[in-house]
């Protein structure tokens, strides 16, 4: 088994691709196990999340790269600015992530979502597609975050 810390930046264009197939779930995690389908064997320990085409492993005629697996999704064309911030706050509302790209706003498969989009006569298409929400800035509901205490007496 091959241990795993980070991304490789530079991969020779010469090398052969292999994939490492993964789900989003598993990717955003910080250790865990994947095999390539040529059945070679990693282990992960990474401080950053990889993602999607990352390559991770080199060999003299190899390059591994992490394949996230497609997901269930909605696709909802945003039109105007106005429409596109009600939409995002709705759905960030609901605690869901967002991907936003040319194609319009990307939102995992859920029956939450479904029934606000329908309730609200949202109009989306059901897609399979690699899910890679924006990171959320600025507002978290974990604990790991440095912070100090002062006390006057």
């Amino acid at each position: 088994m091959h241990l795993i810390t980070q991304a490789i930046s530079q991969i020779p264009e010469s090398l052969k691709s292999i994939s490492i197939p993964v789900d989003r779930h598993k990717l955003a995690r910080r250790r865990w196990r994947g095999t390539a389908t040529d059945n070679t064997d990693f282990g992960f320990d990474v401080s950053d999340a990889l993602a999607h085409g990352d390559c991770v492993y080199t060999t003299d005629t190899n390059a591994y790269v992490i394949e996230q697996s497609p997901e269930d999704c909605f696709l909802i064309a945003l039109k105007k600015a106005k429409e596109a911030a009600w939409i995002g706050w709705m759905i960030g509302n609901l605690h869901f992530k967002a991907a936003f790209s040319e194609e319009g706003l990307l939102v995992q498969d859920d029956l939450a979502v479904e029934q606000m989009l329908d309730r609200e006569h949202i109009h989306y298409h059901r897609v399979q597609r690699i899910f890679q929400p924006s990171k959320q800035w600025g507002h978290s509901h974990d604990q790991d975050h440095a912070h100090s205490h002062s006390h006057s007496h």
